[in-house]
């Protein structure tokens, strides 16, 4: 038995054996409840379950609502939950909660890590890159409080032989045409020290040519950066890439004609960030819009033809270059596994009263008010001649029908060889995958067959 293969039975067998101890411990988990019936196991079950609809409940209200009744739905978001802990502490119950909410923690970790080691990430092979003779660098000084100042990028780049363009933070440059400019003068690389709206404009432009594109983690979130395995904590290392550097291909999307490197965003959100005081007060301008986007009547609805399916009246709509793994992952940081899939993530939402707020708790991704799929293209409309749109993160206004796209393998990204990387994404628990991996005839695929 060959070296890989050992490396994938082994992979394999732990896979099994975390999937059974995923199956087991969920088991013990419902069997608690059962056992403890009498003793008030289905008290339990019902107090959490009534505590998760009350807490999402009362999140709708807070942010769906003004005055008095927002008031109270942040009273009920946080009481919800509280009241549940009382009284299970009061009833004497918190010994049959706690050894239940241990073994369903144990189930979905060892769930997810089965997962993980089953469905490794067919990740890409980077290629050798030739070091860049003209590279050129557009980097924006105000970008990430100031990260190009703080890492000495300018300096350091020059160093390596670069030409650096740098941005005037009082007089906004069409980074495009720069780029063009460059590339008009002979740059055989071009780069970006900024966010990933910056980026995606001068990859654009890259693509366009053919050349390497030269990421740096020099923003404030640095989304594309992660899901290339970049250093975020210090940009600076990017910059390694010129003189020690490897290559990959990854997708570019579109929609209508505007490029991006992670997201579009229509509805509420995209709403949200049209506002001048957006900038300053995130929190604050999105709890004062949001009754008015949410819950009034009459507010924009979008409409999206996915592929061959038809997505109605829905209150928000992210269109990704490549899918993420959950949608629960998007508000902390989540990660897309690959780049190169050739797909666009679509995630859809539409939640009209707090009864469907509950219901979007309590089933996850399972609510009809939720839909998260895979798609080529996506056309959005909303009965309007043009709607807001966030662009990685970008306020903007396009004409409608707005058409999303992708362009596989579009853009050269040139990677410093010595990088922190991508670590394995968590995949969601799919139960019936669990099983069949548990108890199922054991699938002896090579190292990188599809079927793994």
């Amino acid at each position: 038995m060959g070296g890989a293969r050992r490396a994938w039975f082994r992979a394999g067998l732990a896979a099994r054996l975390l999937a059974r101890c995923a199956v087991v411990a969920a088991i013990g988990a419902v069997a608690v409840l059962l056992l403890a019936l009498g003793g008030g196991g289905l008290l339990v079950a019902v107090a959490g379950a009534l505590g998760l609809v009350l807490c999402a409940a009362g999140v709708w209200w807070f942010v769906a609502r003004r005055g008095v009744v927002r008031l109270l739905g942040a009273v009920v978001a946080v009481a919800a939950p509280v009241g549940v802990l009382v009284f299970f502490v009061q009833s004497g119950l918190w010994v049959i909660a706690l050894i239940s909410g241990l073994c369903w923690a144990v189930a979905g970790v060892s769930g997810r890590a089965a997962l993980r080691r089953a469905r490794p990430p067919r990740s890409q092979r980077p290629s050798r890159a030739r070091r860049p003779k003209r590279p050129v660098l557009i980097m924006n000084p105000s970008s990430g409080d100031g990260k190009v100042g703080r890492f000495d990028l300018v300096e350091r780049a020059q160093r390596l032989g670069a030409r650096v363009i740098l941005l005037d933070p009082s007089d906004p440059a069409d980074v495009g045409k720069l780029a063009r400019e460059a590339v008009d003068d002979g740059a055989d690389l071009l780069g970006v020290a900024g966010g990933d709206g910056t980026q995606a404009l001068v990859a654009a432009v890259a693509a366009e040519h053919g050349l390497p594109f030269l990421v740096i983690s020099a923003g404030t979130r640095n989304h594309f950066a992660m899901d290339l395995g970049l250093d975020r904590s210090d940009p600076s290392r990017c910059l390694d890439a010129l003189t020690d550097g490897e290559e990959i291909r990854v997708d570019l999307g579109d929609a209508s004609g505007r490029p991006f490197v992670n997201t579009v965003s229509f509805g509420v959100y995209a709403d949200i960030v049209q506002s001048p005081e957006y900038r300053d007060n995130k929190t604050g301008t999105a709890l004062t819009l949001m009754p008015d986007l949410l819950a009034r009547e009459g507010v924009r609805r979008l409409d999206a033809r996915v592929d061959g399916t038809t997505l109605s009246d829905q209150q928000a709509l992210l269109v990704s270059n490549n899918p993420y793994v959950s949608p629960d992952e998007l508000s902390g940081g989540g990660r897309r596994p690959r780049l190169d899939t050739g797909e666009l993530g679509v995630i859809g939402i539409r939640v009209e009263n707090a009864a469907q707020a509950a219901e979007l708790a309590v089933r996850g991704s399972q609510a009809p008010g939720l839909t998260v799929t895979t798609a080529r293209r996506v056309r959005v409309t909303a009965g309007e001649p043009q709607i807001p749109v966030a662009v990685d993160g970008e306020a903007l206004w396009l004409r409608t029908p707005v058409e999303c796209s992708v362009r596989p393998g579009a853009l050269r990204v040139l990677l410093p060889r010595d990088r922190p990387g991508v670590p394995p994404p968590a995949p969601p628990v799919d139960w019936r995958e669990l099983l069949d991996l548990a108890f199922g005839p054991a699938e002896r695929t090579a190292p990188g067959d599809k079927r793994a």
